[in-house]
C-alpha cells in the first residue's frame, strides 16, 4: 500500500517541527545561565531584575495579566507547589504550574493541569524570545540568561493557556530571582537552611532575608521558617510591608501522625490534623512520604485558605483529595520494589536529613546508596548526614549538566567522611547496573545528593533490560 500524499505531508510537517523544538532547545541551552553553572556567579550582584523586566516588557509583559501564587524557600517549595496547584486543579481550575530544573524535557518547567506543552507551543515560544534575545545581546546590558528565558517561556504558555492561576516556584534565592516580577495573591517561604551560601549569604539570617524578597506590599504571607534568626527575618520583612504573616508553630498548627506499619505500601504517607485560628481539618492524608510532607501540606493548605479569602473556592472535599493525589517526580519517588529503587532530589544537609529520617523505618537487609553531587554543595556534610543509614555506597558523577563534582575529589571527601564501605563508577548507567548486580530482592538503593543524578539514575532504570 502506497503512502498518502497526505500522510508524507503530516509526516514532514512533524520532522520539521521536531527540528525546530531541537534548534530552539540548542539555542536555550546555549545562554550562559548560572543554574548550570553556578561558579560563573559571584553573589546575589550577578542577578538583575533589570534585565528580566526588559525582557517581559518586549513580549508583553505576561506576567501582568495572571494571577499567580508564589513560593520560595530552601527545600520543599516545589512539593509545596505541588500540593497547591493539585488542590486548586481538583476544585476545577486551569491551573499553571512553573518548577524547575527539569529531569528530561525543558518543557516539563511549565505544565497546565499536569500536562506538558506542545512541541509546536514551545517552537512559537522559542522562536519569539529568539527575537527578543538577538536584540538584547545587541545592548549595552546583555541579552538574557537561560532562567530567565524559561521563567517568560512559562508567563506566555500559561497567558495563551488563559490559565485561572500560575503556581510559580523561585529557581533561586528570591529577592532577584527572575519570578520576582509576578503580582502574587499570596506568597510562601517554605524553609530556610544553609544552601547556596556563595550566592544568597553565609547564616541563615541572610539567606532569609533573600528568600523573604518575594514579600510584596500588603500581600498575605505563609511561612514554615522555624529557624529562630531566619524566621525574626521573615517576619520583620512583612512587617516592613505591612503583610499579614501565618506562620506554622504559631498561628498554623498541625498535629502529624506517621502512617500504618502494617501498610503494604513500602513508602506511605503520614497524615495530619491542621489548625488555624477557627479553620481545622482532621486526618488530611498525603500520598508523598515522609514527616516533612506535613508541614509542606500545612503551607499548601494555608494558602488556599487565604485564596479562599479572596473569593477563589476550594471544598474541603476537594483539598482533601487534592493533598491525596499530588505526587511529585524524584521526591522519594520508588521505581521498583525488589530490590526497593528510590530515587530522589534532595542535594542540601536539610533535604537529606529529611529523606534519612523517610527511609530509617523502610525495612531491608542491606540500604545502598548511590551519591553524586555538585560542586557548590558541601558534599562533606551530605556525606556525613547519609553515612548514619547507609551501609554502603557507590560514588559517580552525573553526565548532561557541567555541574558535578569530579569523582576523584568526591572520593577524597569520602576517605575522610564515611564510615562505610564505598566504590566509584563512572556514570549514573555503570552505578546503577553496579548496584543491582550487587544487591539482593531485600536491599533497598536510593540515588541522592542531586536532582541531576535522580533524574539519570531514572532515565538509565527506564532504558534498562529488566527481563
Amino acid at each position: 500500500m502506497t503512502e498518502s500524499s497526505t500522510t508524507r505531508s503530516q509526516r514532514q510537517d512533524a520532522a520539521e517541527r521536531s527540528a525546530r523544538y531541537e534548534q530552539g532547545i540548542e539555542f536555550l541551552f546555549g545562554r550562559i545561565n548560572y543554574e548550570r553553572r553556578p561558579d560563573l556567579a559571584n553573589g546575589p550582584q550577578s542577578f538583575r531584575l533589570g534585565r528580566m523586566q526588559s525582557l517581559l516588557h518586549r513580549i508583553g509583559n505576561p506576567q501582568n495579566d495572571l494571577s499567580c501564587v508564589h513560593i520560595a524557600g530552601s527545600k520543599g517549595k516545589g512539593s509545596t507547589a505541588t500540593m497547591v496547584a493539585q488542590i486548586l486543579e481538583t476544585a476545577g481550575l486551569k491551573i499553571g504550574l512553573f518548577t524547575s530544573p527539569h529531569a528530561h524535557r525543558f518543557e516539563e518547567r511549565f505544565t497546565v493541569n499536569g500536562l506538558l506543552p506542545s512541541e509546536e507551543d514551545v517552537n512559537s515560544i522559542l522562536d519569539q524570545l529568539q527575537r527578543v534575545t538577538v536584540e538584547m545581546d545587541a545592548e549595552a546590558s546583555g541579552g538574557p540568561t537561560f532562567f530567565e528565558l524559561a521563567t517568560a517561556a512559562g508567563w506566555l504558555y500559561f497567558k495563551k493557556q488563559q490559565v485561572d492561576l500560575a503556581v510559580i516556584e523561585v529557581g533561586l534565592g528570591g529577592r532577584l530571582d527572575s519570578t520576582n516580577v509576578c503580582h502574587p495573591l499570596v506568597s510562601i517561604i517554605t524553609s530556610i537552611s544553609k544552601d547556596h551560601t556563595r550566592l544568597l549569604g553565609e547564616t541563615e539570617a541572610l539567606i532569609a532575608r533573600e528568600k523573604a524578597g518575594i514579600i510584596k506590599h500588603q500581600i498575605p504571607v505563609i511561612s514554615g521558617v522555624l529557624h529562630p534568626e531566619a524566621a525574626a527575618v521573615i517576619h520583620e520583612v512583612a512587617d516592613s510591608q505591612n503583610s499579614p504573616i501565618q506562620q506554622l508553630g504559631r498561628e498554623l498548627k498541625i498535629s502529624a501522625a506517621p502512617p500504618d506499619r502494617n501498610s503494604e505500601l513500602i513508602l506511605p504517607g503520614w497524615s495530619f490534623d491542621f489548625e488555624h485560628g477557627e479553620t481545622s481539618f482532621k486526618d488530611l492524608q498525603l500520598s508523598m512520604p515522609g514527616e516533612h510532607q506535613t508541614r509542606n501540606a500545612a503551607l499548601a493548605v494555608a494558602a488556599v485558605m487565604s485564596l479562599k479569602n479572596q473569593g477563589i473556592h476550594v471544598s474541603e472535599s476537594q483539598l482533601r483529595e487534592g493533598l491525596l493525589s499530588a505526587r511529585i517526580p524524584l521526591r522519594v519517588e520508588l521505581i521498583n520494589r525488589k530490590p526497593t529503587l528510590i530515587i530522589d532530589a534532595a542535594h542540601n544537609p536539610a533535604s537529606i536529613q529529611a529523606l534519612c529520617e523517610t527511609l530509617e523505618p523502610v525495612p531491608a537487609r542491606k540500604k545502598i546508596c548511590l551519591f553524586a553531587s555538585s560542586r557548590d554543595k558541601d558534599c562533606a556534610e551530605l556525606l556525613r548526614v547519609l553515612d548514619h543509614l547507609f551501609d554502603e555506597f557507590i560514588l559517580t558523577a552525573y553526565q548532561e549538566n557541567p555541574r558535578a563534582i569530579p569523582i576523584e575529589d568526591l572520593e577524597v571527601i569520602a576517605q575522610r567522611i564515611l564510615t562505610t564501605p564505598f566504590t566509584t563508577s563512572p556514570n549514573p548507567t555503570s552505578t546503577l547496573q553496579q548496584a543491582l548486580t550487587s544487591a539482593s530482592s531485600q536491599d533497598l538503593i536510593c540515588a541522592t545528593g542531586s536532582f541531576f543524578l535522580a533524574a539519570e539514575i531514572g532515565k538509565a532504570w527506564k532504558l534498562a533490560d529488566h527481563s
